[in-house]
């Protein structure tokens, strides 16, 4: 063989090599968001134009939840927050909406005490399926009865249902240590 065909051979086999190399590396990073984000994944992918597009904007999710100062609570504000949690739940029997409404106000403190930025409804999504993908869609649920009932227009048995899931989260933030920082 002359070297102009070996030197072939050597190029295909480099650039196969090179994207086997890409394609692993993109599965690798594929299986990392799928485990960290959970349905979150899936969902944002469904709402993109193409899936690295929706992986890009999980990897600057990722990006900006590392810069965050994401703490546990103090064992004081834990029992704190454990027993205002006990009285709303107590209130919803006399007073539902309020009560809900009072829980999103809770796990909004809560969050605000731990370190997340509350100000914006999308962004606390955002901020939350880094850690806490797994309940997230029980925080949307929640938030979406809490403000149908502020309308009046959610019923006793949906209002209960958001205090469900409100407590989702609730107890996930309320225990969670800083792991995986």
């Amino acid at each position: 063989m002359t070297t102009f065909i070996w030197v072939a051979v050597v190029v295909v086999a480099v650039v196969a090599l090179a994207a086997v190399g890409y394609m692993l590396q993109q599965q690798k990073r594929r299986s990392h968001l799928r485990e960290r984000f959970g349905p979150e994944y899936e969902r944002i992918v469904a709402e993109h134009d193409n899936r690295r597009e929706a992986e890009q904007e999980l990897i600057s999710r990722e990006q900006r939840h590392s810069e965050l100062d994401i703490r546990p609570l103090t064992d004081e504000s834990r029992d704190s927050y454990a027993n205002r949690w006990t009285e709303v739940q107590e209130r919803f029997v006399d007073a539902p909406g309020f009560a809900v409404t009072e829980a999103d106000q809770l796990v909004t403190a809560v969050m605000a005490e731990r370190g997340y930025p509350t100000e914006d409804f999308e962004q606390r999504l955002s901020d939350l399926s880094v850690g806490h993908a797994a309940t997230l869609d029980h925080y949307r649920t929640a938030h979406e009865i809490s403000g149908r009932a502020a309308r009046k227009e959610a019923s006793t048995e949906e209002l209960r249902q958001a205090m469900v899931h409100y407590r989702a989260l609730f107890e996930e933030l309320l225990h969670e240590t800083t792991r995986g920082r």
